[in-house]
């Protein structure tokens, strides 16, 4: 079987698709590959009177239960016209012979996209309402009505970080290309140090960070949040301790963090800051033994991250050349994870 390129789409096929399962779509059919993202492959399509996003798995062998777009299909749909702001779907495609796997159609959001949390691109005085949205859109998503949206079996019940511990140690295992001390050793720690299910259990993001959201173009309002793949029910507190994560990553483009910069002096919010903003819209006093949930996220992001490296060594990855980088950011990760494990 010939290896299908993640960077191509086959847009007769798409735009055959397209006019018999999309109301109101008219081609010609033009496509360009975002290049931005590492796991599903994703395309603006061009047409004379509307422009849309397609969504699709990476064509190959993938690991069981990865590239859910059918997933993050459902979600959007679920939570459009909510106080979480998400773009319009249209379609799924679940059928694989159309384009080579399961692929899903939504509108394109016009906005403004911010690649680095310290928001070069805007004055000093613009930037901390920018993280102040991002805290009131957080705790949107936390506070979504499940029953209500159809939601209450998007994901099992139970512990969540049992749950997505174990998940995510068979996800890096099967991806694993070498072994990484610290890895196995944050692995140790986190399955002896799971905190008693609190019986919290809400909508969770799981990748929520500033470029997995596109802003409006004049005001500090979210247009619409990305990237929903690894969202499930689950423990709200992941989803915040994945913010101060990546801000805890070194301040450059690749890592896209905001070690070492002075926040106060560029009008940034610090780490304290979110925390309160998120703990008063979320109505709860604080956050005890946060360490741990920035651990668990430390480590879930290496098992990402080791997951593209691999693709990238087996030719599915999204964007080849980023993933082989990212793939040298594992052991960092792991180390990072291990050190706040050590504030708990």
């Amino acid at each position: 079987m010939t290896k299908q390129d993640p960077t191509k789409l086959d847009v007769a096929a798409v735009e055959k698709w397209l006019t018999s399962n999309l109301p109101g779509f008219e081609g010609p059919l033009e496509a360009e590959k975002f290049n931005v993202g590492q796991s599903n492959p994703t395309f603006r399509l061009i047409t004379p009177k509307h422009n849309y996003v397609l969504r699709r798995k990476p064509p190959g062998v993938l690991l069981k239960s990865a590239h859910a777009v059918d997933r993050e299909f459902r979600v959007q749909k679920a939570l459009y016209n909510t106080q979480v702001p998400v773009t319009k779907v249209h379609v799924l495609c679940e059928d694989d012979d159309v384009i080579g796997s399961m692929f899903y159609v939504m509108d394109e959001v016009k906005g403004r996209h911010f690649n680095l949390p310290s928001l070069p691109e805007l004055a000093r005085d613009d930037r901390y309402a920018i993280h102040d949205e991002m805290s009131r859109v957080l705790a949107a998503i936390h506070a979504v009505d499940l029953e209500a949206t159809g939601l209450s079996d998007y994901g099992p019940t139970g512990n969540y970080y049992e749950r997505q511990i174990g998940r995510w140690t068979k996800q890096y295992r099967a991806s694993e290309t070498e072994t990484i001390p610290d890895m196995d050793a944050l692995i140790d720690w986190l399955n002896n140090n799971i905190p008693a299910d609190d019986g919290l259990r809400t909508l969770a993001h799981g990748d929520y960070r500033i470029d997995n959201m596109l802003f409006d173009k004049d005001q500090p309002r979210v247009a619409a949040v990305l990237d929903w793949e690894l969202s499930t029910t689950g423990h709200p507190y992941a989803d915040v301790a994945a913010v101060i994560m990546q801000w805890m990553m070194p301040a450059d483009a690749n890592s896209r963090g905001l070690a070492g910069v002075d926040r106060r002096a560029e009008g940034l919010m610090t780490d304290e800051d979110f925390l309160e903003s998120y703990c008063r819209r979320a109505g709860i006093p604080g956050i005890d033994r946060f360490g741990f949930y920035l651990a668990f996220c430390f480590f879930r992001m290496a098992g990402i991250i080791q997951g593209v490296y691999k693709r990238a060594l087996d030719g599915n990855a999204s964007n080849p050349e980023r993933a082989k980088q990212m793939g040298a950011a594992v052991p960092r990760f792991a180390e990072a994870g291990l050190n706040a494990a050590k504030t708990v």
